[in-house]
């Protein structure tokens, strides 16, 4: 996909809203995508230091069929209250797994690490959760410094001090002359470069001493260079999504196959010290039959592009420069 391309949104995939919560005090936030009539959902965590919720019971042989809600959620671990808040509203909006007279809802979630920008106090809460909720759109989602990428940060190899800025991006696609869509939506939050994959070019990533360019991390690791990196610090955490039918086994598989454009996109990723998780989901409105091989192949190119457009749309903060003003300098 050229970078010239309209980039779309998950949101292009019917049934599917999606809202922020960014705290001002500090550049902090959380994005949930809200199912509106449910969705068989999967996950792939690729990462070795990942943070995350409800992953066990998206496995195919588990009995849950469906989920509610996705969150993507900055504050580590302490983040994952924000998962309680989308269940509250949820819950309240008569949204879940029904046992009885009793509602139940399904709301997987994975975190970023972000506490090293400002109060590291100050992290999404259950309020958090709840007010994303209120927030959710159907249109196009804002990306840059909002939400879950408020706090986002890229090329940490070497240190934070070597850093760039971040952020979520979103994109969507529809396949051929048909109905299929696919979408996704991204938190980008890397300890490797972020690359254009149609021409190779460090996008953001590790810069060098004097801050003014990009080193280009892997070059500086074949050539012997020492890391400084810290474990848990990193996650690019995101989320495909289609209006295909599928099942559970589908949905993972599709899930597994969008990580491909994780490694299209960052270099290095999967790594020892991040938490890279990718959850899929399934609407079933289209009425176009779907090849699965297809759906997943065109999933990692929607993610690739979802990532660049992360660091494309972010903004500076204090300490960590953009894509857009790197570019400007």
């Amino acid at each position: 996909m050229q970078q010239t391309q309209k980039a779309g949104s998950i949101t292009d995939v019917g049934g599917i809203r999606v809202g922020h919560f960014t705290d001002a005090r500090r550049p902090t936030g959380c994005t949930v995508v809200l199912f509106e009539h449910g969705a068989v959902a999967g996950v792939d965590v690729r990462g070795s230091a990942p943070g995350t919720r409800e992953t066990d019971l998206l496995n195919p042989i588990n009995t849950v069929e469906q989920v509610n809600g996705i969150l993507l959620t900055g504050g580590s671990a302490f983040g994952l209250d924000a998962a309680t808040g989308v269940m509250n509203w949820l819950e309240a909006h008569g949204h879940g797994f029904h046992m009885g007279s009793i509602v139940v809802p399904i709301v997987p979630a994975a975190v970023i690490y972000d506490l090293n920008l400002g109060d590291p106090k100050i992290r999404p809460d259950a309020q958090s959760g709840y007010t994303a909720c209120e927030a959710a759109i159907n249109t196009h989602v804002p990306e840059g410094n909002v939400g879950a990428g408020a706090g986002a940060t890229v090329g940490k190899m070497f240190g934070l001090r070597h850093a760039m800025k971040g952020g979520l991006g979103t994109a969507s696609v529809q396949v051929g002359d048909s109905d299929l869509v696919v979408g996704a939506i991204v938190a980008v939050n890397a300890i490797g470069d972020v690359i254009d994959p149609n021409t190779g070019k460090i996008l953001a990533g590790a810069r060098s001493t004097d801050g003014q360019g990009l080193v280009d991390t892997m070059a500086q690791l074949m050539a012997g260079a020492t890391l400084h990196p810290r474990p848990g610090e990193n996650s690019t955490i995101g989320i495909v999504a289609t209006n295909a039918r599928l099942n559970k086994m589908q949905a993972t598989k599709m899930a597994q196959m969008a990580h491909d454009g994780f490694a299209r996109s960052i270099n290095p990723v999967h790594s020892m010290m991040d938490g890279d998780t990718i959850f899929s989901a399934a609407t079933g409105t289209s009425t176009a039959a779907a090849d699965l091989t297809t759906l997943g192949a065109i999933a990692a190119e929607v993610m690739a592009h979802a990532v660049n457009r992360g660091v494309l749309t972010a903004s500076s903060v204090a300490n960590y420069p953009a894509y857009r003003d790197m570019r400007k300098s």
